[in-house]
């Protein structure tokens, strides 16, 4: 397994990783990533100076991922994004090593890093915590994921 950012060729299956485990956790809603309209389109999404996607492959298998994006109207706050790691893939190094390379990154370009997540993703929740992750009572931003009933924020 190795630790890479996204090309244009992972595109559908990393939007199958997501599907997957929203599926797992009933987010196939509105409000939600599910319904997010670049999906698919992350390689290009993903692409700009302030934001970055990488991905854990498996002989040409996407297992997980994990971005890094800006929120709209806080320039000094970036948004963990889309961190999505299939069941086989949980519990690894490599859930760590996607987490460290995207703060790393962000680190590069933001003071703060803020999440969104749903409370019955109770091992995400942990592993945020364990980071250094602070819960928070709402939301900050505008994400479009008004679905979440989780958020937290990081001191980068």
């Amino acid at each position: 397994m190795k630790l890479r950012e996204i090309q244009e060729k992972d595109n559908k299956q990393v939007e199958h990783v997501i599907r997957t485990c929203l599926l797992e956790f009933g987010g196939n809603r509105e409000g939600l990533a599910w319904c997010d309209p670049y999906l698919g389109r992350f390689s290009e999404v993903y692409s700009t100076d302030n934001s970055k996607y990488f991905v854990v492959e498996d002989n040409g298998r996407i297992l997980g991922g994990c971005g890094i994006g800006p929120v709209e109207g806080l320039n000094d706050t970036c948004e963990l994004q889309k961190m999505y790691c299939l069941k086989e893939l949980r519990g690894t190094h490599f859930t760590h090593d996607l987490l460290d390379a995207s703060l790393e990154f962000a680190k590069q370009h933001y003071k703060k890093c803020y999440l969104e997540t749903l409370s019955n993703m109770v091992a995400a929740n942990k592993f945020y915590k364990k980071y250094g992750f602070t819960k928070l009572d709402k939301p900050i931003g505008n994400t479009g994921h008004y679905a979440c009933d989780t958020w937290y924020i990081k001191n980068l």
